[in-house]
C-alpha cells in the first residue's frame, strides 16, 4: 500500500474509520430497538457491561507490567483480566438471564445478542485495522 499516492491512502483510511462508525451505530440501533420495539427497557441493562468493559484496562493497564504476558503473576494484571472477562461474559449473560426469567421476549433477546456480536465485530475490525502501519504521515 506504500505505492499508492497520499490522497488515496487518506481516502482508504477514512473509509476504514467510516466502516467502524457504521458498525458501532448499527450496534447502538439494535440495542435501542431491542427495547423500543417491545416496549420493555430491561434489555438496556446490558449497556452497563459495554460501559464497564474497558474500565479495568483503563484503570489498571497503566502499570509497567504487560497485560498479555503469560509469565506475569502481578495481582493487578490478574484482577484486570478477571474484571474484563466478567464484563465480557456479562454482555451475554444479562440478556440470557432476562430471557430465562421471562422479562424479555425472543425478539428482544435476539436483538440484544446481535448488538453484542456487532460490537464484538467492531472491536475485531478495529484491532485488525490498527495493526497495520499505514497511518504514517508523509
Amino acid at each position: 500500500m506504500s505505492d499508492l499516492p497520499g490522497y488515496m491512502r487518506t481516502c482508504l483510511n477514512t473509509g476504514k474509520l467510516l466502516s467502524l462508525a457504521i458498525l458501532v451505530s448499527g450496534g447502538i440501533v439494535l440495542q435501542i430497538l431491542a427495547c423500543a420495539l417491545y416496549n420493555n427497557w430491561w434489555p438496556m441493562l446490558s449497556v452497563l457491561t459495554y460501559v464497564l468493559l474497558p474500565m479495568p484496562l483503563l484503570f489498571f493497564a497503566g502499570s509497567n507490567d504487560s497485560i498479555f504476558d503469560e509469565s506475569d503473576n502481578s495481582s493487578w494484571v490478574n484482577f484486570t483480566k478477571f474484571l474484563t472477562g466478567a464484563s465480557t461474559v456479562g454482555g451475554i449473560a444479562i440478556p440470557s438471564i432476562l430471557k430465562h426469567a421471562g422479562v424479555i421476549g425472543w425478539g428482544a433477546f435476539a436483538m440484544e445478542l446481535s448488538s453484542y456480536f456487532v460490537f464484538g465485530l467492531t472491536l475485531i475490525c478495529y484491532l485488525w485495522m490498527s495493526d497495520e502501519d499505514d497511518y504514517s504521515i508523509l
